[in-house]
């Protein structure tokens, strides 16, 4: 087994982390955070804990699954808490962790933008479609 230098270890552990290479963990979790279903999720418990229920109102179109799938993943990745209230019927809570509310700021600014700049992106759709029906 070969000994590293000082300088081939810096070199290494850059490497090690470095999300544009397919296998960095950084790369999954990119790949995981740009889902939709997170952004949005993330989103909505910026406001404050929720109930399953409430997300699942609050976010149209996701299906049961998707948004299990999506806060049992986040959940995983610390992301959320998730609280369990003994009752019937069992109350279950969302709220973000300290990490999860920093990457809220991230994701709730993305929404935003998306928000404020949809009639640019749909105007710039419109003429980019048009010159390309020429």
């Amino acid at each position: 087994m070969a000994t590293m230098t000082a300088a081939q270890r810096r070199e290494q552990a850059r490497l090690d982390y470095d999300a544009f290479i397919k296998g960095c963990p950084t790369n999954q979790l990119l790949d995981r955070l740009s889902d939709k279903w997170v952004s949005l999720v993330v989103a909505a418990l910026a406001a404050g804990p929720m109930r399953y229920s409430d997300l699942g109102r609050k976010i149209a179109g996701v299906s049961p699954k998707m948004l299990t799938q999506t806060l049992r993943s986040l959940e995983r990745d610390g992301i959320l808490s998730r609280e369990v209230t003994p009752s019937v019927p069992v109350r279950v809570d969302y709220e973000l962790t300290p990490l999860g509310h920093s990457l809220s700021l991230l994701l709730t600014a993305v929404k935003d933008w998306a928000e404020t700049h949809i009639e640019q992106v749909h105007e710039a759709r419109e003429r980019y479609d048009s010159v390309q029906d020429v």
